[in-house]
């Protein structure tokens, strides 16, 4: 059978599913405690999506990776240059729909979301790529053969051009997994770390809205010095409710026969809310591996510089989901060792303005950086000799002040 310009041939042992623990996969995370997914406490994606940290965590992650240019270089001598090969278009435009921005903004976000992204191959008559579609993870099955190959069971999907659910060898499926502690072919998102942080912090926030809606002011209990029916107790609760609550807040309440009203519920203060939810915020930025000062989550940066508070957050959270994707484009696009994917990184280390042009007068003097190079990593035209190398007229080699030495006499 012929899919996407390549063809699939059954085999004879029918692939299973990779077992995937608990979780399965289901649109849900895993147990954020031991024995959740027993006692039906599951995490949605789209549920820790609400806590404010959880979505400016991945945020931040996801547009810093999509908004990286992306070039394939090739080796020369003991280093790569960048170079224009065919896919080189495809890369800046992955598909139809999706521009190089959008598009690793989704594989970042499948991969943190879902600790796996899909990245189907799309073939051309010739079998060469001509698009790539980053697949809903949710709709997306490992399978492995008896003989240990490895398939890919995918749902039908109209944007990605697939009309019926097919399945598909792993050579036309990129994927890159997060870290894998239950099976090679299996990574976890974040949020399974993250997600009891991030529906602690949820709850706050649902619970600090209801306390607001009732006039900043706790619940508490009505109560009586004798005793009373229950259907006088009802009738006091709802004519409560009806008329001292919610939009009727602050009303004036006449009690008689004793009856007292008395806080039950622990205020807002009493709980420390506001240091709960900041810990709920610190607690996600570590599952995520970002600096907390990144989300205004934390402390202020201990750094002076913006370089040195880019490099910090570019090792702890971006650099090994970049060298991740650099290595699977490698080898999903079937590039010789002598030519691979590299994503510019230098857009996220810019230096203040100060420090950056005493780095360039620096390499300058060194002589291992012309003035036209400097002037195009700022964006300027090259000048008329600025190709030049240029040295001071005393820096001459202490053979030649001997040989000078020598002739003088």
């Amino acid at each position: 059978m012929n899919v996407f310009g390549f063809e699939i041939t059954r085999k004879s042992a029918t692939p299973s599913p990779v077992p995937t623990g608990s979780g399965g996969w289901f649109p849900v995370l895993r147990e954020a405690t031991s024995g959740a997914w027993q006692r039906g406490e599951t995490i949605e994606v789209e549920t820790a999506l609400a806590h404010s940290a959880v979505f400016a965590c991945a945020s931040l992650i996801a547009n810093d990776i999509g908004k990286l240019p992306i070039d394939i270089s090739a080796k020369a001598g003991r280093h790569f240059s960048a170079t224009e090969h065919e896919y080189s278009a495809l890369l800046r435009r992955p598909n139809r729909y999706q521009n190089r921005l959008q598009f690793f903004s989704a594989w970042a976000l499948s991969k943190l979301f879902r600790g796996n992204a899909y990245i189907l191959k799309q073939r051309n008559a010739a079998g060469k790529i001509e698009a790539l579609h980053v697949l809903d993870a949710q709709t997306v099955t490992v399978l492995v053969s008896d003989d240990g190959a490895v398939f890919y069971q995918i749902k039908r999907s109209n944007i990605a051009g697939i009309a019926a659910d097919v399945t598909v060898p792993a050579r036309e499926i990129i994927h890159d997994r997060g870290i894998t502690p239950h099976h090679p072919l299996v990574g976890i998102s974040p949020l399974t770390a993250a997600g009891l942080a991030a529906m602690q912090g949820v709850s706050i926030q649902r619970n600090s809205a209801k306390f607001f809606e009732n006039g900043s002011q706790p619940g508490g209990i009505l109560t009586a010095p004798g005793q009373i029916s229950n259907e006088t107790a009802q009738r006091l609760k709802a004519h409560w409710e009806a008329n001292y609550t919610g939009q009727n807040f602050g009303k004036t309440a006449v009690l008689g026969d004793g009856i007292q009203y008395e806080t039950m519920t622990v205020s807002a203060v009493d709980s420390q809310l506001i240091e709960q939810l900041n810990f709920t915020a610190q607690d996600v930025c570590r599952a995520f591996n970002v600096p907390a000062w990144k989300i205004s989550a934390g402390p202020a940066a201990p750094y002076t510089s913006n370089e040195q508070m880019n490099l910090s957050y570019y090792c702890d959270a971006l650099q090994h989901l970049i060298e991740a994707m650099e290595l699977a484009l490698d080898d999903g696009l079937d590039l010789p060792p002598t030519i691979r994917t590299e994503f510019d990184e230098s857009q996220l280390m810019r230096m203040d303005t100060t420090s950056r042009y005493a780095a360039h007068g620096g390499a300058i003097n060194a002589r291992w950086m012309t003035i036209n190079e400097v002037r195009s990593i700022e964006g300027y035209p090259p000048v008329a000799g600025g190709d030049e190398v240029l040295r001071q007229l005393q820096d001459v080699p202490l053979s030649s002040t001997t040989q000078d030495a020598a002739v003088a006499q």
